[in-house]
């Protein structure tokens, strides 16, 4: 049985490998008649992977009467605001986004089904009112029947915790979401082995105090505390501090967060605060305040901390309100530095995004390195044959905003098990 199918916001053809994989374990041959994607070296690393199959630009601009007859739609659509969210007018509420373009695509065709995938945060968008519309479109415009779940791709055979909404759609059943098996794996499954490292004064100094097996599962920021956390002072990246002033700089980490002192300051309540002086003093008051102020301007100078007003909401921007008195706090930022986290290879990896790919840092020969390309591929559920002909840092920016294959791949069983019109 030949399955015709359109791939909307390929990217790297994620959602198309794991319902290929699906069609052909079921017996079924899959055929790709459409392809959008409108960055310019996803479309070279797509046809690279897919026999230079043709990719058409910026779907907005294609009429829906010209695009092939189809089975399928499948679909990673950003996720745009609606102008006119939740207002059950139908199309008028999606018009201007991308989720349009699907919409008028599916009421042109009338598929048997779509597959669409989009971040978890679609759930929550607009208190909830752009899935429902997204969802009433789906149901009483175009007449599918439509279920949707947040499913986490560490269920799923990948080492990554990625949540995403998944939102699919037939004409004549209903398919489940729910109950797909589990399988678990681990980082240390899809390593690479005997990859350079990036040898700076950071990662030098990192090795220096830590132990590579201690590295591994550690953040390195100066945002929140605890045990698998690793901050600049401990470093001492910005200069030689005392230990008494690493230990103010990590009670003032936890303190600058207690909702007590936005209270006490009349201002909305924010993670992490600016305090005073003799608010400081007031939970560290061992030294006198003449010598704990010696030491917070001395971490002032060093750049651990800031000596700031303490900002508020003002017009829904967080800005400093000039009328309060200064204060010191953390120089917050995880992304001051080569690396943020070092992943564990007995453990999971956090959810990757375009803008921090390159910030995870990998244990290799004893030394730290970054995320190899196929790496990367393993940690979104990519076949050993797909490779890549693009720059890193562009497979990096893609695959920060790409499909778990293994998630599609399942899901697609489901939806393909039932027969065609």
């Amino acid at each position: 049985m030949k399955v015709k199918f359109i791939d909307l916001f390929a990217g790297l053809g994620g959602i198309r490998i794991g319902f290929e994989e699906a069609c052909k374990e079921l017996g079924m041959t899959p055929q790709c008649v459409f392809t959008s994607e409108i960055k310019k070296y996803a479309v070279e690393i797509y046809k690279n992977n897919f026999d230079n199959n043709d990719v058409y630009g910026d779907i907005t601009q294609i009429n829906e009467k010209d695009i092939p007859d189809f089975d399928y739609l499948l679909g990673g659509f950003p996720c745009q605001a609606f102008s006119v969210a939740g207002t059950r007018k139908g199309f008028k509420d999606a018009r201007g986004t991308l989720f349009f373009d699907i919409a008028r695509i599916i009421k042109e065709k009338e598929p048997n089904g779509f597959l669409l995938e989009n971040v978890e945060g679609l759930v929550s968008h607009d208190k909830g009112r752009t899935l429902e519309t997204i969802l009433n479109i789906l149901r009483k415009d175009l007449d599918y029947i439509v279920e949707w779940k947040v499913l986490n791709s560490s269920d799923f055979g990948v080492p990554q915790n990625r949540k995403r909404i998944y939102i699919v759609g037939k004409k004549k059943e209903s398919v489940s979401l729910e109950n797909f098996t589990q399988k678990k794996t681990f980082f240390g499954n899809i390593l690479d082995k005997d990859f350079p490292p990036v040898e700076t004064k950071f990662t030098k100094r990192l090795l220096e105090i830590y132990t590579p097996n201690e590295l591994e599962g550690k953040s390195i920021k100066d945002k929140r505390g605890g045990k698998n956390n690793i901050h600049s002072w401990d470093l001492e990246l910005k200069g030689k501090i005392s230990k008494d002033q690493k230990e103010l700089l990590s009670t003032l980490l936890l303190e600058r967060r207690k909702k007590k002192w936005a209270i006490i300051k009349n201002i909305k309540w924010m993670d992490g605060m600016a305090l005073t002086l003799n608010e400081i003093h007031s939970f560290y008051s061992f030294l006198s305040k003449n010598e704990l102020k010696n030491m917070l301007n001395d971490l002032v100078d060093k750049k651990y901390l800031s000596y700031e007003h303490p900002k508020d909401l003002i017009d829904n921007v967080r800005v400093q309100d000039q009328n309060k008195e200064k204060g010191y706090n953390i120089v917050t930022g995880k992304l001051s530095f080569e690396f943020h986290k070092i992943l564990d290879k007995n453990g999971i990896a956090p959810a990757i995004v375009a803008t921090e790919v390159n910030r995870f840092g990998v244990i290799d020969n004893n030394k730290i390195r970054r995320l190899t390309e196929k790496e990367c591929l393993r940690l979104f559920g990519f076949p050993e044959w797909y490779s890549s002909n693009i720059a890193l840092s562009e497979l990096y920016d893609l695959i920060g905003n790409t499909v778990v294959v293994p998630v599609i791949k399942a899901i697609s069983r489901r939806i393909l098990k039932q027969p065609l019109n």
